[in-house]
């Protein structure tokens, strides 16, 4: 796996370039998390009675930056990032996935988003039917979704290993 390089986000910048650093602040500690955790470690459930996984909240992330970016806001035709049995979008792991395929995945989607992100005004409106928001809420979304589910990482990394931290 690629080395994980984390930069702080600009704290005297335009609103993009602050945004867009908070983002990639938070997608590369996603990546901190899960990395260095073995696969069974990344698979399990360290608190009780919570279903989550490391793994399933890396996974949970990928979809989430698919489904606002990708398919919501530039309306790509890409495959929906949820079951017809999980619609809302959950936490499930299907039993080939592993952690290397899990992060690859991730930064994928990621490396996606940054594009389309890069290419359109924050003022831009979703594409697909029925959306109304702009480019600058689905960002300001997922900088709020992927910081609350870091939260989740922490405390259950803290739960398998000890590591805490940024």
């Amino acid at each position: 796996m690629p080395e994980i390089t984390r930069t702080r986000p600009p704290e005297d910048a335009d609103e993009r370039s602050t945004f867009t650093g908070l983002l990639d602040f938070l997608r590369s500690t996603v990546e901190l998390k899960l990395s260095g955790l073995t696969e069974e470690q990344a698979f399990a459930r360290p608190v009780d009675p919570s279903a989550l996984t490391p793994a399933g909240i890396v996974k949970h992330l990928t979809a989430v930056e698919r489904f606002w970016f990708s398919i919501d806001f530039a309306g790509l035709d890409l495959e929906w990032p949820w079951s017809e049995d999980d619609p809302h979008g959950g936490f499930p792991i299907a039993p080939d996935d592993t952690v290397d395929g899990i992060l690859t995945a991730y930064r994928a989607e990621c490396a996606r988003s940054r594009e389309i992100t890069a290419a359109a005004p924050f003022d831009d409106g979703a594409r697909s039917d029925g959306m109304t928001f702009n480019l600058r809420y689905a960002v300001a979304h997922l900088i709020e979704e992927t910081a609350r589910h870091l939260g989740h990482l922490d405390i259950l990394r803290e739960a398998t290993d000890g590591e805490v931290g940024e």
